[in-house]
């Protein structure tokens, strides 16, 4: 059976992020995509002009449009924008009572730097939404925020900023280390007695917009009826393969996106 996949996020008018490469990772490995929008964002492959949230109330109303006609068989949460619609998610959730994977992709800076969520939602993403999520997935930058310290520096300091995360409430945290230097990329899950340490080359590309969003919607799509390190592992093989074919694409004159359907698409 086909996967039904939600994704709860901002927009990017050059798709290369939000609920536009969500909706592609999904689809790319399989899944039957569902989108609510959060926030429509004036974005391109250099940078965020300006944003506007959706009233609250509204995007109530899209999740309840949702769970009352579609079987969800995973959600993944990105870009929420403010404390309200951070409650009216939680709420929504809640309410419905979902037995579902749930992947929470903190998107809180863009990596022009630009402020995606307001610093007093964050109380909210931490006190009601990660108790309620089965995996959260922050790069070094969102760890800090949603502890209100410095980000990690190094890999001593992820592993003690992982086991900080761990006790917000989610079972498992995917705690991404891309933003260190080093010739590898490493990542450190850990959950339910678990710890898992994916480490990969990086890859030489400035195609990175949106590596974030398309890696919480691949492992979304991929958890429905698998392990969380199973779907982690085979998320980040995914990624690896779209970053690698990211030259392919000419796209933006800033960091342009990864090639969501790599293994898709015929080579010219």
């Amino acid at each position: 059976m086909i996967p039904n996949v939600l994704s709860i996020a901002g927009t990017d008018p050059t798709s290369g992020a939000g609920i536009q490469a969500d909706l592609k990772a999904m689809y790319a490995l399989g899944a039957y995509g569902m989108s609510v929008i959060t926030a429509v964002v004036a974005q391109n492959t250099q940078g965020v002009r300006r944003f506007v949230a959706l009233e609250p109330d509204f995007v109530a109303d899209q999740l309840d449009a949702v769970f009352e006609d579609v079987r969800v068989d995973a959600i993944k949460i990105g870009m929420i924008a403010n404390v309200g619609i951070a409650e009216a998610i939680a709420d929504r959730l809640h309410h419905h009572g979902l037995d579902c994977p749930i992947v929470l992709d903190p998107v809180m800076v863009a990596k022009s730097g630009d402020r995606l969520l307001s610093p007093e939602a964050v109380s909210v993403v931490r006190d009601k939404l990660l108790p309620m999520c089965t995996l959260l997935t922050p790069n070094l930058p969102e760890a800090g925020d949603l502890l209100q310290k410095p980000e990690p520096a190094s890999l001593q300091e992820m592993h003690s900023t992982l086991k900080e995360l761990c006790l917000l409430g989610p079972e498992w945290v995917l705690l991404k280390g891309g933003h260190l230097d080093g010739p590898d990329s490493v990542d450190l899950l850990q959950g339910q007695g678990q710890n898992h340490v994916f480490q990969s080359p990086r890859i030489p590309t400035r195609n990175t917009h949106g590596t974030g969003c398309s890696l919480s919607s691949a492992i979304a799509a991929l958890l429905p009826g698998r392990s969380v390190p199973t779907a982690v592992g085979l998320g980040k093989e995914y990624l690896n393969g779209a970053l690698a074919a990211a030259d392919q694409l000419q796209i933006g004159l800033g960091q342009g996106p990864v090639h969501h359907f790599h293994a898709l698409w015929p080579l010219k």
